[in-house]
């Protein structure tokens, strides 16, 4: 018994050690590209408005996702919503386009990561308050279908393994982080 328990500490180990610095970050990404990238891509493209001047006019649909009861109360009128929720409105629309590029890209990883668990949190929330989403789902259940819990556990999971363990080999971070140490030192004198 011994020996199998030795054999399967030494298998794994050298599996651990031999994936620990490129598997767990090159796989979140890929994850994060395969299945977030383009439902926060879309669902950016919803609220900005027609033609470049779109940029930075958001769509009446911007305000109605990210400020629901604030833009009902406005009568669904734009130009009655503050300066301060354009703002948010812009900064969250923004966010969902170079967030995910930056994660994907292995650019700034660590940081995107970090400000996509935010807007994760902060889209839950919008649901739950804003919109009253009421089928969110519970952690330590049998039904794992959870929109809100159960599914965003696994998107802020993805998201911590690049936080932790940055964007891996595969990513302008580690092209960056090669270069200066290339770059000749400039001769003193």
């Amino acid at each position: 018994m011994n020996s199998l328990i030795s054999l399967y500490n030494t298998a794994f180990t050298r599996i651990e050690h031999s994936t620990d610095s490129w598997l767990l970050p090159t796989l979140a990404r890929f994850t994060f590209a395969a299945t977030l990238l383009l439902y926060f891509w879309n669902s950016a493209m919803t609220k900005i408005g027609d033609g470049f001047a779109g940029l930075f006019q958001p769509s009446i649909g911007a305000y109605a996702q990210i400020y629901p009861k604030a833009f009902e109360a406005a009568g669904y009128d734009a130009s009655q919503m503050s300066l301060f929720q354009w703002l948010v409105v812009m900064g969250g629309t923004y966010a969902e386009f170079i967030l995910p590029a930056l994660i994907v890209l292995g650019l700034l990883t660590r940081l995107a990561a970090l400000g996509m668990i935010g807007f994760v949190v902060i889209q839950s929330l919008t649901d739950i308050y804003g919109h009253g989403a009421t089928e969110y789902g519970a952690l330590f259940d049998r039904v794992s279908n959870g929109t809100i819990l159960d599914q965003r556990l696994f998107w802020v999971t993805v998201l911590l393994i690049s936080v932790i363990k940055g964007a891996g080999p595969l990513s302008l971070d580690r092209l960056l982080l090669a270069r200066p140490a290339a770059m000749p030192q400039a001769v003193s004198g």
